[in-house]
């Protein structure tokens, strides 16, 4: 009866170990995250079939989704539908304050990937010109926090111009049938729209571009921490090939986004820097910077400590030991 009690004791020890440790990828059945034409590395990481390698032996699936914007991404994030996301830092920051339980955690992209458009015959030469104007815009994207600012740096509002929510190849697709007079553009539909139609764009500013971040869940890092750093680590394999392979790249963005190779190859080389990985200061001041701005233009509410959200939203826990 001695040895018996000792043996329940003992197994009912080790089930409490069990229990009390962390989740780990061997525990994970399912791995879902997105895929973007904004995000040349994720198409890198789908094409080859790496996160696919990496978790292959633990008999975890890999469920793709594609996102067509960061507010898309950041919705499927929100309803726990996939555990990563690709977005701009910005757009993170809006959903971070609406209550999207995310981190920031890498940055897999330094780009110029929006800018206001129009078309070239348009008399639009400058943003005061918007004043009256529809512009198409895709809510909750780094181009809707680009043209909010360009609004309140011409010192004109929301309310001076006239928003058609789109996604964004419908706003391009708006933008050349002459439904609107301006968009709020995105690559590589932007570098499609200047290639195809001879569409302008009338008012750069890169610095204003908030970085591509790649964010995850809370609950889920909190459970599969080893999970976020192996995929982080695949992230990076994809992101140097990426580097070291430019003409390999375009094509792969010219067949996944079913564009022309001159497109994927002027969004690529002309607008996109791939030579950062870690989140920390410099994405910081950009995000912080933009979130005062809209702050100060009314999209965020006067009361919002955008400092502390922005602390909040971003964590470099994961990605502060990668090297370039």
């Amino acid at each position: 009866m001695l040895k018996l009690t000792r043996r329940l004791f003992f197994a009912a020890l080790s089930l409490g170990a069990l229990a009390a440790m962390p989740a780990s990828a061997a525990e994970l059945d399912e791995l879902r995250i997105d895929w973007a034409t904004y995000n040349p590395v994720s198409i890198v990481v789908k094409d080859q079939g790496l996160l696919e390698k990496e978790f292959e032996k633990d008999g975890t699936t890999i469920r793709w989704v594609q996102s067509a914007g960061s507010n898309k991404a950041l919705e499927f994030l929100n309803a726990g539908s996939i555990d990563f996301g690709s977005s701009a830092g910005a757009a993170a920051l809006i959903a971070k304050i609406n209550g999207n339980p995310i981190k920031s955690i890498y940055v897999y992209s330094r780009p110029e990937w929006t800018a206001l458009v129009t078309s070239k015959d348009s008399d639009i030469k400058s943003v005061a010109d918007l004043k009256g104007k529809a512009v198409a815009v895709t809510r909750g994207t780094d181009p809707h926090i680009f043209l909010v600012r360009a609004l309140a740096d011409a010192g004109l509002s929301t309310n001076d111009v006239r928003f058609v929510l789109l996604q964004h190849a419908d706003g391009r697709a708006a933008l050349s049938r002459g439904d609107v007079q301006a968009w709020a553009g995105l690559d590589p539909m932007m570098a499609s729209a200047e290639l195809e139609e001879g569409a302008r764009l009338f008012y750069r500013k890169p610095e204003a571009n908030t970085w591509g971040v790649l964010n995850v869940r809370e609950d889920f890092a909190k459970a599969h921490p080893e999970a976020v750093a192996r995929v982080l680590k695949v992230y990076e394999q994809a992101r140097k090939w990426a580097q070291s392979h430019p003409d390999e790249l375009a094509q792969l963005l010219a067949k996944e986004a079913r564009i022309p190779l001159p497109v994927a190859e002027k969004q690529l080389k002309e607008r996109t820097e791939l030579t950062h990985n870690k989140i920390g200061s410099e994405q910081r001041e950009s995000i912080l910077a933009a979130g005062l701005a809209l702050q100060q233009a009314g999209v965020i509410a006067s009361d919002v400590n955008v400092t502390a959200a922005v602390d909040s939203l971003l964590d470099d826990h994961f990605s502060r030991d990668l090297t370039n």
